[in-house]
């Protein structure tokens, strides 16, 4: 049988109509080719190259302070206690994310930053974790960002610094844990207490140092196609040079996959607390992510590794996540986080707190730390107002002694649940006097107020302001990290209006004292202008422009949910009084004053009412705002009712002339 002649034209029509189909796979190909800012494998050649070129450590002295970052690593030097070790770290400015490979060396007593390079040193990285040994500082895992966040790289490389010379080494041992990111470590020493910690919040796989060995667990992985949250258990053995995974035996307890928890370790028990983690739900054929906060806590053994979980007692913080944790001492202190609340319908409000609650680490129960300057700050405005008094009529001065009697009198009574009287009153006369009208302030103006106060009347007390407490804004994945008797606290990240800011503010606390914060640097953007988070915290405190209508309802729920989210026996109501808050919540503060002082009797209850007063002092203004705020929400809405009324009544006349 002959061949078939072709039809003329045939080939070339199907030549034409591959090439046509190869060009179109072809432009889908390169559709999906990523862009330069995505090519996570091309930036990190890119540092690798330029890293190359570095022959000897140099470091620079008195440079500026580093730039505004969350997710960095800060540890004390155990070769010289007052020095911080700042590294790494990630900043979003609302479009780009940069992640930072940087070292600084910070000396606290002389405030000064050195910046510090070396060859051979990591790549940059973010939600890693560091911990000093000795005069070594190791660093282990974390991730790299693409600046447009499409690409994520997870490190499983484990580096070590000296300390002395400043020179990085990496440490290739078989057996590492898997990539992740977010893990901890700390220095134990042999008494039991740490210096240096901080936390992630969403990617974390923890390590901590026991005695001579690194303890890894948990974590997360995410390779945009599978987010894989862990469980694990690894230990390194620092004098073996050896990687070793713990893997759990039938029928023995395990605490679950997740991240985002925090890890402190006391003599021969490490504790785990918290976390998050993200579980499928389907519906109507239709998978989504749930995220879960993780609240319970677990006691490892490292002799025999078996997990125990540890009934929580005493005052415990709510359900958080991206807190920050260190121990000083026997306690664990934790600060911060953030809570994802609904505002009404399906709208969801993040909440940032800078709430400071400890945990004793001997028998294991909860309080909140609260500070105790506000007793000083409210004697010296006494103390100013006297002067002031003294100068004007002399013949009037009064006997401190017996005022602060009247003080503890008044206190008393209700700390024994009795009559309320005058004299209690009177010691919360000033503390009214200081908060009242904040947030309404046309209301100082007035005709009546701007008339002239007799000396030593409760008006002109008005006039004489109280020192602004300093406190660190809410905030989550900041550094932190203790020294002697001292914290330190940097950065982080908040958000505002779906706005995302990073910090780059240091504040200081004494945790012996616990009197009050101290900011070091205060906050400032990165580009060295006037800074995001003055503006922040002024839309917080509901301060600036007056607020529209649907602003001023958003405002109402923010400090509604805000209020509502602490504790009840921490929180004054809405329109309660200092004398009726403290009636209400007396034995929670004076339960908390014995963690502190471990007083009792009539000084118990002096340092219970102190600490009550400093606390509602410091809602005061919220809930004066919030009242102003309903006030004018209510008028507001009276005035649309009634000319909606208005209007219903011209139309109905209107259509009564029509039928005449």
């Amino acid at each position: 049988m002959g061949k078939k002649q072709k039809k003329p034209g045939k080939g070339k029509e199907k030549t034409e109509k591959k090439t046509a189909k190869a060009e179109e796979k072809k432009a889908r190909r390169e559709s999906k080719k990523l862009s330069p800012e995505d090519d996570i494998d091309a930036i990190l050649l890119s540092i690798q190259k330029e890293e190359a070129k570095k022959k000897e450590v140099l470091v620079e002295e008195n440079v500026p302070a580093p730039s505004a970052r969350s997710n960095g690593s800060l540890n004390i030097n155990p070769l010289k206690e007052t020095e911080l070790i700042l590294y790494g770290g990630e900043f979003y400015n609302g479009n780009k994310t940069y992640v930072y490979g940087d070292l600084y060396r910070f000396d606290v007593e002389k405030q000064d930053w050195k910046l510090v390079s070396s060859p051979n040193s990591p790549p940059p990285r973010s939600a890693h974790q560091a911990v000093a040994w000795k005069n070594y500082l190791y660093i282990f895992g974390g991730e790299f960002t693409s600046p447009n966040q499409e690409r994520f790289h997870h490190y499983k490389d484990f580096w070590v610094l000296d300390l002395k010379t400043n020179q990085w080494e990496q440490l290739n041992y078989k057996g590492a844990p898997s990539p992740r990111s977010g893990h901890r470590m700390f220095q134990c020493l042999p008494c039991g207490d740490f210096i240096g910690c901080q936390d992630r919040l969403s990617i974390d796989g923890r390590p901590v140092l026991y005695k001579h060995k690194i303890i890894v667990f948990g974590g997360f992985y995410d390779t945009l196609r599978e987010v894989r949250y862990l469980n694990d258990l690894h230990v390194f053995d620092l004098d073996q040079f050896k990687w070793q995974e713990i893997k759990s035996r039938p029928g023995c307890m395990w605490p679950s996959p997740r991240s985002g928890f925090q890890l402190a370790v006391y003599q021969d028990e490490i504790f785990l607390y918290g976390g998050y983690f993200k579980e499928l739900s389907s519906v109507k054929n239709s998978s989504s992510e749930k995220g879960v906060v993780h609240s319970d806590m677990w006691s490892l053994d490292p002799r025999t590794w078996e997990w125990n979980k540890v009934k929580k007692s005493g005052m415990p913080p709510g359900p958080r996540a991206g807190f920050s944790m260190c121990v000083h001492k026997k306690r664990a202190v934790l600060f911060g986080g953030v809570v994802d609340m609904e505002a009404g319908g399906d709208v969801m409000m993040s909440l940032f707190l800078n709430e400071l609650y400890g945990f004793q680490l001997d028998n294991h129960r909860w309080y909140p730390l609260e500070l105790r300057k506000e007793k000083s700050s409210k004697e010296k405005l006494k103390k100013i107002t006297d002067e002031k008094n003294n100068k004007v009529l002399p013949e009037n001065k009064v006997n401190s002694s017996d005022k602060d009697l009247g003080e503890e009198n008044g206190v008393d009574t209700v700390m024994d649940d009795q009559k309320v009287g005058n004299d209690l009153e009177e010691s919360i006369g000033d503390m009214s006097l200081e908060t009242d009208n904040i947030g309404s302030s046309s209301k100082l103006g007035s005709k009546d107020d701007r008339g002239s106060c007799e000396p030593g009347s409760s008006k002109e007390s008005l006039n004489i302001a109280l020192p602004e407490i300093v406190k660190p804004c809410g905030r989550i994945n900041a550094c932190m990290a203790v020294g002697r008797d001292t914290l330190y606290l940097y950065g982080g990240m908040m958000e505002i209006k779906d706005r995302e800011i990073t910090l780059d503010d240091l504040y200081t606390l004494n945790l012996s004292k616990l009197d009050e914060w101290k900011c070091i640097i205060p906050a400032a953007n990165a580009d060295g202008k006037s800074s995001q988070v003055g503006e922040a915290v002024a839309l917080i405190k509901g301060a600036g422009k007056s607020l529209r209508r649907k602003e001023k309802r958003a405002r109402i729920e923010q400090i509604r949910a805000s209020l509502g989210l602490s504790d009840s026996m921490r929180t004054p109501v809405p329109g309660e009084s200092l004398k009726d808050f403290y009636k209400r919540t007396n034995m929670y503060w004076q339960m908390a004053a014995y963690e502190h002082t471990q007083h009792t009797g009539k000084e118990l209850r002096k340092d219970g009412f102190d600490f009550a007063e400093a606390r509602y002092r410091e809602l005061k203004p919220l809930l004066d705002e919030l009242a102003v705020l309903e006030e004018e929400q209510k008028a507001e809405e009276q005035e649309a009712a009634a000319l909606s009324s208005k209007r219903g009544g011209n139309k109905k006349n209107k259509q009564s002339s029509s039928q005449r």
